[in-house]
């Protein structure tokens, strides 16, 4: 390995050595605390444009397996790790490293990755940072003038439908940003799934006549997205089932007339406690995000509570009180885990079911 750095924009450097792809990159940092996951972390699309810095020590001690991408084309800018695990090619199936390189993605190992975690802690605010092979004037010049794109969904959405087709329930996605993970939930459970792009109309999702409709995650500012698709989720809840998860959740708490906010310090990892309201109950769940709604602006009369986290109190979930759509902010599709908040698609499925019986 050769000795490659990762600067951050206020002169902070920190030494290791390279591995993955030999390029230069810039992204916004933020640290992962999972134990597992490391796959599915890396090919989530809610990291564009940034680079990731593992909590856990050791990373990628075990092979990449096919089974488990969250994106096909993962839009992460780096990867960040204490100990990088030797593993061997021809037993263990493609390693971390060679999975890197085939995906042009950078990666520093043997770093101080507990000294980077409190810098960025002590900081308190977002800050962008880049991996490089010399820190000299010329790569600090360079990250100071990148200006971080601030349309992540339009990169990494799907700009056209397709099906993932089953026997069951008419399910239209909207993808912001889609995992993997809520497709194999909605497979699971036989639904016949419609991936439409973020920019879909009212009128392009009902012609399916669907029986309910998913908001899928995604990366970025939900505020960057355009007026005109809080209008389409307005008009939607009203007709049809809705579960919005992750940046979902955050567009469907605007639409209802929530405001957002950023996080000081973003919550990534799957050891966060939350608590069900109605039932006192404490579930694990992974979280990635970057905003959170403001408690005050949630609008008693349109919506509750559902789930706060049990750190800070940040709001978790909606539910609607007039209309069958309710949201997370968390990843309830356990990719990775924890899993035990997957029965929320067992509520949608039933939230479509009552609809349907409803009618008759």
């Amino acid at each position: 390995m050769t000795a490659r750095y990762l600067i951050f924009e206020d002169g902070s450097i920190f030494e290791g050595e390279g591995f993955g792809a030999p390029a230069v990159t810039f992204g916004e940092m933020v640290f992962n605390t999972s134990m597992t996951g490391y796959q599915e972390i890396i090919t989530n699309q809610i990291y564009h444009n940034q680079i990731v810095v593992f909590t856990n020590p050791n990373i990628g001690n075990y092979g990449i397996q096919r089974n488990i991408y969250e994106s096909i084309v993962p839009s992460i800018k780096g990867v960040v790790c204490r100990n990088l695990a030797p593993l061997k090619e021809r037993r263990h199936g493609t390693t971390l490293d060679q999975y890197l390189k085939q995906m042009n993605i950078p990666g520093v190992t043997n770093v101080d990755t507990r000294a980077i975690v409190r810098h960025l802690r002590k900081v308190g605010q977002p800050m962008k940072g880049s991996i490089v092979p010399v820190p000299d004037d010329h790569a600090f010049d360079q990250l100071h003038a990148t200006v971080l794109t601030n349309q992540q969904v339009a990169q990494v959405a799907t700009p056209k439908p397709f099906p993932n087709p089953d026997i069951g329930r008419s399910v239209v996605v909207i993808d912001f940003g889609l995992k993997n993970g809520i497709l194999r939930e909605l497979s699971r459970r036989k639904c016949n799934v419609t991936v439409l792009p973020y920019t879909a109309s009212v009128d392009d999702i009902l012609r399916l006549d669907p029986d309910g409709v998913v908001l899928s995650s995604g990366p970025g500012n939900p505020e960057s997205l355009k007026r005109s698709v809080l209008e389409m989720i307005r008009q939607v809840e009203a007709k049809v089932p809705m579960f919005a998860i992750g940046l979902g959740h955050e567009l469907f708490a605007l639409a209802n007339g929530c405001k957002v906010e950023r996080l000081a310090t973003e919550h990534h990892g799957m050891n966060h406690p939350i608590r069900e309201i109605i039932t006192d109950h404490i579930v694990f769940a992974f979280q990635g995000e970057g905003y959170v709604i403001r408690r005050n602006s949630v609008d008693r009369s349109q919506l509750f509570i559902t789930y706060v986290d049990m750190l800070d109190g940040t709001v978790q979930g909606l539910r609607h009180r007039h209309y069958p759509a309710f949201s997370v902010q968390f990843f309830p599709d356990g990719a990775p885990g924890p899993d035990e908040t997957n029965n929320l698609f067992d509520e949608f499925m039933d939230i479509m079911k009552q609809r349907e019986e409803g009618w008759r």
